[in-house]
């Protein structure tokens, strides 16, 4: 969820760990800070507030030196403040820690390290870390040993970096369950939460697995398991390129990425689609005579993938004979889920990082069930305990609020789809032409909404300004009136309710009055949810509710009904989420330009939950 960023070379570090911190701040914080080592001291810098606030910090009270991390937090324990801030240090100021993740069991540690003389100068969980640290090194003698063994004392997730005024030429690092990469430059290292705060700055990377501990100096790096045993890593290229996370143009990275997703579509259909007739897919190390035979699939996933998955549980049922369930990761493993080896377990996650993801996947591995990931990270750690993975491919997605990411799952669902009923049989060739043929339309119809954004502008206008709003679809529609009134709730700040829509009748229809908008999804005209889905737009336009129609191009019926109507180009209704969940994108981004709030940078959210 937070930023980390460390350097250790010849260069000053405070350029390079402020330029970083700028390329994470798509993943949310509310506090930022750094520390360097010079000339025998640590000096740490640290503030609540956006990444200005620590720029003027160290304008006003300057440092430099090598090596440094810095950090940017979102808070778990403790409110944003200065004290919250990290990096935090042990009492001699010798350790200096920036820490990802939690750690459960810090109450009991902090007791304990009290009862050794110890005081703490904050709230949070993390600043045990340095002191535990602090503790092992004057037992071992090795800061490498030392911080292997206090984090084995710890209970929870962590990804940190360290460094140490006994060590002017070394940083160190961690990882377990938190996201943590290691770049590998000319003489210098680096380490990061997340590639894109490396991009400008190497070309090459190593992913460090869960328990591994590292000690990198310009000279070289060393890498241990948990149990202290030399871990090697081979290096990896970075498959993204810089620009691709530049705004290009844009005045948001959210924009650009609502923009880029008829690209992203495409991408994937020329990379899955074989002749306009046959679905290619690697299954890894999945057989293919399991996927024959499998009358079970459980989806996990959290957020914006969760409602990716319940499109994905609907088209699956409709198109093969497969009983599919869908289920939140942060509920799963809680619910006592009944599944074996014999049911698929599907993982949905854009970051593969995901905290409660993972750790389904991890209880479904245990009991034997084969995981496949549909997953937009190569090196993730989700990507990293799969049996198969079908990517994404989206490129890096640097607003906060999913939007390519979305469309992409959903994307990725229809083909994974495809071939799984191509290979049991239950789509015959004929019929998966024509399910081709018409997914083929999809990005020419999402380039129709996003040359109507000047009519989607007007709407949200004029809409922006009331206290609620409630969504409304059916079937494939459902969780894209789901997913409409998250976007909206994300960057607008507007409450929103996504429901089905036969269901408005069981409570919400008590809030409807003239003061709410109300957004119908009315796609499916040659569907017999159709007139039902009218007769609730009627029902809402009895209670004088405000209605915002997303309808097919030409639809009297629905624009006869609607304040407000956004037309959108017909398309097969399994695949109709695709094009309107664009036009509820952009209706949710408009509505938060007018209410003049920081669209890639929502308040109290973060990119990557890696927390559970």
């Amino acid at each position: 969820m937070c930023g980390i960023v460390g350097y250790v070379g010849p260069c000053d570090a405070v350029p390079i760990l402020m330029d970083g911190l700028h390329r994470l701040e798509y993943r949310g914080y509310d506090s930022a800070g750094v520390a360097v080592y010079h000339q025998g001291t640590i000096h740490v810098r640290k503030t609540a507030g956006r990444l200005e606030r620590l720029g003027e910090l160290l304008s006003a009270e300057p440092i430099s030196g090598t090596p440094g991390i810095a950090h940017t937090r979102w808070a778990t324990h403790g409110e944003p403040s200065d004290a919250n801030a990290h990096p935090h240090t042990d009492p001699s100021g010798k350790f200096a820690v920036v820490h990802n993740g939690i750690i459960e069991n810090y109450r009991e540690l902090r007791r304990s390290l009290i009862d050794l003389g110890h005081s703490f100068s904050s709230q949070t969980d993390s600043e045990v870390i340095p002191h535990l640290v602090a503790v092992k090194r004057a037992e071992t003698g090795d800061t490498l040993e030392a911080l292997r063994l206090a984090l084995k004392s710890t209970r929870g997730a962590y990804a940190l970096g360290l460094i140490t005024a006994d060590e002017p030429d070394t940083i160190y690092a961690a990882r377990e369950g938190s996201p943590l990469v290691i770049g590998i430059g000319e003489k210098e290292y680096f380490i990061a939460s997340d590639v894109p705060a490396l991009l400008n700055r190497v070309s090459r990377v190593i992913y460090l697995n869960d328990g591994e501990v590292a000690r990198l100096t310009p000279e070289g790096l060393t890498v241990i398991d948990s149990d202290g045993r030399t871990v090697r890593h081979a290096a990896v290229p970075i498959g993204i390129a810089e620009e691709a996370a530049d705004r290009a143009g844009f005045e948001t990275f959210m924009l650009k990425e609502i923009h880029e997703q008829p690209r992203v579509l495409r991408s994937l259909l020329d990379g899955h689609v074989r002749n306009g007739e046959e679905i290619v897919f690697d299954t890894g190390t999945i057989d293919r005579s399991f996927l024959r035979r499998v009358e079970r699939i459980m989806i996990v996933s959290c957020g914006t993938a969760f409602y990716a998955g319940l499109y994905g549980k609907l088209l699956l049922e409709h198109l093969t004979e497969i009983a599919v369930e869908c289920d939140l990761g942060s509920e799963f493993r809680y619910r006592a889920p009944k599944f074996d080896r014999n049911t698929l377990i599907i993982a949905v996650s854009q970051s593969g990082e995901t905290a409660d993801t993972l750790a389904s996947v991890r209880m479904a591995r245990g009991r034997g069930a084969p995981v496949l990931s549909i997953c937009n990270v190569p090196g993730s750690t989700l990507v990293r305990e799969s049996q198969a993975v079908f990517y994404t491919n989206a490129g890096p997605e640097i607003g906060v609020a999913s939007t390519k990411a979305f469309t992409a799952q959903l994307m990725a669902f229809a083909l994974f789809t495809f071939y799984l009923g191509r290979l049991r049989g239950e789509i015959a060739s004929t019929q998966l032409q024509e399910l081709l043929g018409a997914l083929q339309r999809v990005p020419d119809a999402i380039h129709y909404v996003l040359n109507s954004t000047a009519l989607i502008r007007g709407i949200a206008d004029k809409h922006h300004a009331g206290p609620s709003a409630l969504y409304l679809g059916r079937r494939f529609n459902f969780p894209t009136a789901l997913e409409g009134a998250l976007k909206n709730k994300e960057i607008s700040y507007q409450h929103a309710e996504g429901y089905a829509a036969g269901e408005m009748k069981h409570g919400p229809i008590a809030l409807i009055s003239e003061y709410m908008p109300v957004i119908c999804i009315c796609t499916a005209t040659e569907d017999e949810l159709y007139e039902k889905m009218l007769s609730n737009v009627k029902e809402v336009q009895a209670r004088h509710g405000r209605i915002i129609v997303v309808a097919n191009t030409g639809d009297q019926a629905a624009a006869e009904l609607a304040e407000d109507i956004i037309y959108v180009p017909k398309v097969r209704e399994e695949f109709s989420p695709l094009v309107n969940v664009v036009a509820l994108q952009l209706l949710a981004y408009y509505a938060a330009q007018a209410r003049g709030n920081d669209i890639d940078k929502p308040r109290n959210l973060a990119k990557s939950v890696t927390v559970e």
